[in-house]
């Protein structure tokens, strides 16, 4: 199922109208699904491993929160700030400027490894699985996916 860019994410109350988010497939609309961006992304840092140790751990506390308000819009959008934490950091290791292509092609430009940038990978890929496993977020997601698809 596609990801519906089209929606007036401006307009939306996520929290107030659960009904119109979509799971998409990774990180799509993490960056657009209110309330729920402005309360994560104030967290969200991964320039260094001590940064990434903290906000990986506020994250997944927020993922809690929700877990404990039966919020699922909210735990999958903390899933996918912590997944984003993990392929943010991991491309700055790999690449300092943070582009992978060389701007106006598909070349990929010379890659590095900045150990800093790859040991928070490295935290935020461990908190991202233990939120992307967590038995009641999955039964939740399969749920809501079944809906997604009877809808469609």
């Amino acid at each position: 199922m596609e990801f519906d860019y089209t929606q007036d994410f401006a307009s939306i109350d996520f929290r107030a109208q659960p009904q119109r988010y979509q799971v998409g497939k990774g990180e799509q609309g993490v960056l657009t699904v209110e309330p729920y961006k402005s309360e994560i992304l104030p967290h969200w840092k991964f320039r260094t491993a001590a940064l990434a140790k903290k906000s990986s751990a506020e994250i997944y506390s927020l993922f809690l929160k929700y877990k404990k308000d039966d919020d699922f819009v909210g735990m999958d959008m903390a899933r996918k700030f912590l997944q984003m934490g993990f392929t943010r950091a991991r491309r700055y290791a790999n690449h300092p400027s943070g582009r992978k292509y060389k701007k106006g092609t598909n070349v990929i430009l010379p890659s590095t490894n900045d150990p800093e940038k790859a040991k928070a990978a490295q935290i935020f890929y461990a908190v991202y699985l233990k939120a992307r496993e967590d038995k009641v977020y999955k039964a939740m997601k399969k749920e809501w996916m079944d809906r997604e698809r009877s809808l469609h």
